[in-house]
């Protein structure tokens, strides 16, 4: 009955160590599992940062490509008005000189 006994106890301690590695096994991976879901969540926290960025940068830009669009509209109004006012002294330069016989 004693050598049962030890057979037992050598059979529950390997039991009980086989419980053991496997709980380290599992705790590991938990781990590991834990540490790739934090560094997702980081990763995906920096890209709605960046995206937040670039739709502020997008925002100024486009803000800026109005304004620029805006200032040429203003310029080439100007450029034709002053097109026209060549035209006009011009012609009247010529008028004055064929009237003076230039």
């Amino acid at each position: 009955m004693t050598l049962y006994m030890a057979e037992v106890d050598v059979i529950e301690k390997t039991s009980l160590s086989d419980a053991v590695k496997r709980l380290e096994t599992a705790l590991g991976q938990l781990e590991t599992a834990v540490q790739r879901r934090l560094d997702a969540d980081r990763s995906l926290n920096s890209l709605q940062d960046d995206l937040q960025r670039m739709g502020e940068d997008r925002s100024q830009l486009a803000a800026s490509l109005d304004e620029s669009e805006a200032r040429a509209s203003r310029l080439e109004e100007a450029n034709k008005d002053v097109s026209r006012r060549l035209v006009t002294a011009m012609e009247t330069i010529r008028s004055v000189l064929d009237t003076h016989g230039g």
